[in-house]
């Protein structure tokens, strides 16, 4: 006989005097009466041609063939409850307001958020990206999620990974001959924008701001033009650019963390997110910088 014709109803009859060694006392956590479950497990017993209980006047006992169906009972009741909780999830309704950083909204973002639609189509999905300093404040108004970038001494949300910022330009740019070094950067409020230009005042070459945006491929472009250099995640860093270090003369960079942070009322859709990027992050095993 195989597992898919044996009834689960048959199944947590057997578990349950098995856990409580009494049918009394079995039927009681089931909420029958203790002659339908000694049906039950009659019924059981004659399916499988064994006895799986050595009864006396004062104990029950599993008997050997008793003792082998415990784990294989569980197991696909188990499997029964999950199929079940599995198919539940695309009754789940609602809407999410996540927001975050833009290169992680054009590249790390997209196949989780496939991923988690394909398992909550009913759950709609609102992202925006942009500077994400400005968004953190508005967690439970405006977003329910936020992923956000911050300095190592930061506390407050949950830490996903650590970001070493790095220099970028074009691959075709000889950055030597820069003087003054012409940079690309995002607007004022953007941590790299600071760390960048904290980290040149304290060198002495020359620099100048040569472009500003708040769109990362704007900047992006810009670079790849050889017009400029930039500063990048590590984690994200772009194809079309070409990564630069201090044996070009350009100084070493912090590195960022990247925290999440939920509303304190967040609703299942919500939850779920959180699950979904908790899972993500601790999946990829990126490690610290």
């Amino acid at each position: 006989m195989s597992a898919s014709q044996l009834d689960p109803d048959l199944l947590r009859a057997f578990i349950a005097v098995a856990e409580h060694r009494s049918f009394t006392d079995a039927a009681a956590s089931l909420y029958r009466t203790q002659s339908a479950v000694s049906t039950q497990i009659k019924r059981l017993e004659d399916q499988l041609g064994l006895k799986l209980f050595v009864r006396s006047t004062n104990r029950v006992a599993l008997s050997v063939a008793g003792e082998g169906l415990v784990s294989y009972a569980r197991r696909i009741l188990s499997l029964g409850e999950e199929a079940i909780q599995r198919l539940r999830q695309h009754e789940i309704v609602g809407q999410v307001r996540l927001g975050v950083m833009d290169d992680y909204g054009t590249v790390l973002m997209p196949p989780i958020l496939k991923a988690f639609y394909n398992s909550y189509p009913g759950i709609e999905l609102h992202m925006e990206t942009g500077l994400t300093a400005s968004m953190i404040g508005r967690v439970g108004k405006a977003y329910d999620v936020v992923i956000a970038m911050h300095g190592r001494n930061e506390k407050s949300g949950e830490l996903l990974r650590r970001e070493r910022a790095v220099w970028a330009c074009s691959p075709e740019l000889n950055v030597s001959n820069l003087d003054p070094l012409p940079v690309a950067l995002y607007p004022s409020g953007c941590l790299f924008r600071d760390w960048a230009i904290s980290a040149l005042d304290r060198t002495a070459r020359r620099w100048r701001i040569a472009f500003i945006s708040h769109s990362l491929a704007a900047v992006e472009a810009i670079v790849a033009q050889g017009l400029a250099v930039t500063v990048v995640k590590e984690g994200t860093f772009p194809r079309s650019l070409r990564m630069l270090g201090t044996e070009d003369g350009l100084p070493a960079l912090p590195t960022a963390e990247i925290r999440l942070h939920a509303s304190r009322t967040a609703q299942p859709p919500a939850i779920l997110l959180v699950r979904r990027l908790r899972d993500h992050f601790k999946a990829v095993h990126i490690k610290a910088t």
